[in-house]
């Protein structure tokens, strides 16, 4: 797919097939969010891949936006390091890019996939360290639902030039 194709057609899908994922088209989508930029190339990004259904079950009933996975062949988990970065703060950027990164990766390997927040609400970061016995110094930022589509979306232009200024506002 190329890179525009994959940019414009790419929509949040929250229903999959039942079929499991593979562990390397996993990897695929996790190599994809390594490969994103990062404030002085620091990385400070870690990644829990989550496939075991009674898992995705528990963090639907701890995140209220996460009901789709109950239905969800895998997921995953994107976080921080906070010792690690160089540049406070930029780390939400980072995680960010590696996040975008990883649906437009699923995107292309034919898997539909939805971005789920989780940073900065401090009660689902909390449930979700103690459920999988994440650090106390790593935060959950991201869960990246994903799996083979069961509903199918079509692209939409979401471009507006109302909201393009030119050397000032």
């Amino acid at each position: 797919m190329e890179t525009m194709d994959a940019i414009l057609t790419r929509r949040s899908i929250r229903k999959y097939l039942p079929d499991p994922v593979k562990r390397d088209v996993i990897e695929n989508v996790l190599k994809a969010g390594m490969n994103a930029p990062s404030a002085g190339d620091e990385q400070p990004w870690h990644f829990i891949a989550i496939d075991q259904h009674d898992l995705l079950e528990k963090i639907s009933e701890v995140h209220p936006y996460a009901k789709m996975l109950k239905g969800t062949p895998a997921a995953v988990l994107v976080c921080v390091d906070q010792h690690a970065p160089k540049f406070n703060d930029f780390w939400i950027q980072d995680c960010s890019a590696a996040s975008q990164n990883m649906l437009l990766a699923a995107h292309d390997l034919g898997l539909g996939a939805v971005w789920i927040g989780v940073y900065p609400v401090e009660t689902m970061i909390q449930e979700l360290r103690n459920l999988l016995n994440i650090p106390a110094h790593v935060a959950p930022f991201s869960i990246i639902a994903m799996g083979y589509p069961a509903e199918e979306k079509s692209g939409r232009m979401r471009y507006d030039t109302s909201r393009i200024h030119s050397n000032s506002w």
